[in-house]
Formats: structure tokens, sequence, C-alpha cells
């Protein structure tokens, strides 16, 4: 008797794992997947395919797909861990080392930006919260001026007694973690200025604007302490938004703290749909309602500031792919977070290529814009049109 009832607990516990990924098969959150990845498959391809030395689709398919490259564990070695990269093609090379890491940061700059929207959208129930809005991306942006412009070229170097060598400390090296520095100071500057006996979606949004205006004054202000041309360039970049020279030291330097900030909001999903719940019932249910934001907060910092690191301040990513994801897929943040992960890059990537190419397009000239002013030209009208169609904005 104690057997099959061992048996049945374990079929019983079976069931419940398998029914508990179920919602992975969502008709919605899958079309919205396929469509996606067919969007960054075909923004993907323009991007490689064009520029000052265009290629034909053969010569993209025989450059991207070259088995002296994929099989090849030097070039892998060089693309990941920055050794030296071998002989290639010069269409592999064109391709694998100036184009296509370009595609691959937009990529993962697009989960970070919209992940880290829907993240704050859920912890302060608030449809206008994002990076950009709540001044994480310029308490973040500002950590960077900082570093690019005060401590540009300066090294740190001490030797243990264990060690027969110097460790060099490089403050460009840790510019992630240095934006998610910013990012979290500006956040928690937010929050304890919002906070009156609690926050409302009004006060947050009115903080964050405070906030960011006056960091941005600040990043403003730096411009004037820069005697290097290359660095005032540099700054521009970060405060516009830009993928301009990206390569395969960008993707390594966001590529590990993005896939810890995105496993840990594919993970903390459940608890954003309890704390949309309302802080009551959230409560009820066990809920430390202050820890549990602030983690999720952290999340969402990171995710955005490990971003801004390598891209710079890109403007309404994390705004409106939350509202476009919930739109398609519903308001359950298991789907949200998920179909994030597909439709920030297909955005991003897509508004790439349009910052790289569009210019040649349209009035012939070979000239890149920044990425961000093109968001910022897509997200304007999407979020007036939120506006205009929903009676109600705000509290979620």
């Amino acid at each position: 008797m104690s057997n099959e009832s061992s048996v049945g607990a374990t079929a019983e516990t079976g069931s419940r794992d398998k029914n508990r990924f179920v919602w992975l098969l969502d008709r919605r959150l899958l079309t919205t997947a396929l469509g996606s990845v067919i969007l960054v498959a075909i923004a993907g391809l323009l991007q490689v395919r064009y520029g000052a030395y265009s290629m034909t689709l053969g010569e993209v398919w025989a450059g991207i797909f070259n088995p002296n490259v994929i099989f090849n564990l030097d070039a892998w070695n060089s693309f990941l861990f920055g050794s030296e990269l071998p002989e290639m093609s010069r269409d592999s090379l064109i391709i694998w080392e100036l184009r296509l890491p370009r595609v691959l940061v937009a990529i993962i700059v697009g989960m970070n930006l919209a992940v880290s929207g829907a993240i704050f959208q859920a912890v302060t129930r608030n449809e206008l919260a994002s990076p950009f809005i709540l001044g994480v991306s310029s308490g973040a942006g500002l950590m960077i001026l900082l570093t690019l412009v005060v401590f540009s070229g300066i090294t740190f170097a001490f030797g243990l007694p264990f060690l027969p060598y110097e460790i060099v400390f490089r403050p460009s090296s840790w510019l992630p973690l240095v934006a998610a520095l910013g990012g979290a100071a500006a956040f928690l500057v937010v929050y304890l200025i919002a906070w009156k006996n609690g926050t409302s979606p009004v006060r947050l949004v009115l903080a964050g604007v405070i906030v960011g205006t006056v960091f941005n004054s600040m990043q403003t202000g730096l411009f004037f302490f820069a005697d290097n041309i290359g660095v005032v360039q540099s700054a521009i970049a970060w405060t516009t938004g830009s993928l301009t020279g990206t390569g395969w030291e960008e993707v390594r330097l966001v590529l590990p703290w993005s896939f810890i900030a995105i496993i840990l909001a594919v993970a903390g999903s459940r608890q954003c749909n309890v704390l949309l719940l309302g802080e009551e019932t959230a409560r009820s249910l066990g809920m430390s309602i202050e820890k549990v934001r602030f983690a999720l907060s952290g999340v969402a910092v990171l995710a955005a500031s490990a971003s801004i690191a390598v891209a710079g301040i890109v403007s309404f990513i994390g705004l409106i792919v939350p509202h476009m994801v919930r739109n398609l897929v519903g308001s359950d943040y298991k789907k949200v977070i998920v179909g994030s992960l597909f439709v920030g890059p297909a955005l991003m990537v897509t508004a790439d290529v349009g910052a790289r190419l569009g210019m040649g397009a349209i009035l012939g000239a070979d000239l890149q814009i920044p990425v961000g002013i093109v968001t910022g030209l897509i997200g304007g009208p999407y979020f007036l049109y939120l506006m205009r169609k929903q009676n109600n904005m705000g509290q979620i």
C-alpha cells in the first residue's frame, strides 16, 4: 500500500512539474517569439550584407557558415576570450569581426532593456516606469562618463606576497559594475524622494524626472572637464546611445552580467505577478514586499546598466516593449518576461539597421546616426498612441 502511495505521489509531482511549463506553449507567446526571431534574422541579414563593402546573399551565407570559422577553435578563442585572431577570408573577416558582433550586442541590449523595463513596471505597478524615466539610465550614464572623463587611461597595479606578478586594475574594464552602482544609486534616490507613507505611480515618475534632470545636467557639466576630443566623442556616444564600433570586446563585456540578470528576471516573474495583485494580497500570501521589491529592482538595474555600459543611454526600449508584449501575450508576467526577451531584440536590431543604413538610403550619404535617436523616433509616437488609446494610463 505504501509503495502505491509513493508511486502516486511521484506521478502527481511529475504531472505538476510538466504543467508548470505549459504556459510556454501558449499560442500567442509562440507566435510572438517566432515573429520576433524572423524580424531579427531579416534585420541582422541587412546589417551584415550592406555597408561600405556590400555583399551578395550568397557571399553573406558563405561567410557566416564558413566551416573554417565555425569549427575553428582559435577563432572562437579570439571571439570569446580576446586571443589573437587567426587568418580568414575577407568576407568572413568583415562579417565575423565587424558586423555580426554588432548584431549580437544589439540583441543582448534589447533583451536587457526590455526585461528591465518590464520589471520596473511590475515593481512600481506603473505603466510609465522604465530605466530611462526612473533615472536609472541617467545615474548609470553619469558614472560611466565620470569613469571615462576622470579615470580615462588610469590603471591601478598592486602586488600580493604570494603572487609573483602584479595585479592590474583598469576602471574601464568594469564599466557594467560601475554603471550598476550608478543606476542603483539613482533608483534609491528616486525611491526616497517618492516615499511618503508608501509610493505612488505619479510620485515615482515625478521623482524620476527630477533625478534624471539633475543627473543629465551633471553629465553635461563633465564635458567641460574633458580635454581630449576622443573622450568627448566617446562621452557623446554614451549619452545618445550608439552601437557604432561595437565588437567582440563589447560582447565579452556585457554577456556575463546579462546572463545573470536574465536568469534572475525569469526566476522572479512569479514574484512580479504577486506584486501586481496589490500589497495587501501579497502580504496575505506571505511575501516580504520590500525585500522582493528591492531584489527585483536590483535585477532590473543590473540588466539596464550592463546595456548602458556598451551601448550608452538608449531611450524608450524599456518603456514600450513591455506594453507591446502585454498587448500580444497577456498580463501574465511569466509570458511578459519571456516575450520581452524576443520583442526587445527585434526592436533594437531593427532600429540599429535604421541607424546604420538609414541615412545612406535616404540621402545617399555614408553616415551613421546614434541608435538612441531612432528608438526615440519610434518610441515617442508609440507612447503618444498609447496615451490616446487608453483613458487611464499609470497604475497597472
